[in-house]
């Protein structure tokens, strides 16, 4: 499972640690959001992990 999530972050353009930490701080924080908002292709995902260049 750890495998798949970090594979399609990666496969997203994803920072893979920045993505881990934003979708473990939402589960801290324990929004009421929908599935949506922590997968790697989500709009605010893509802004907030992008890889650096």
């Amino acid at each position: 499972m750890w495998y798949s999530i970090v594979q399609t972050a990666r496969l997203n353009g994803l920072d893979i640690s920045k993505y881990l930490s934003y979708i473990f701080s939402l589960l801290e924080q324990r929004k009421d959001v929908d599935v949506e908002a922590y997968l790697p292709w989500n709009s605010e995902v893509k802004e907030s992990c992008a890889v650096a260049n």
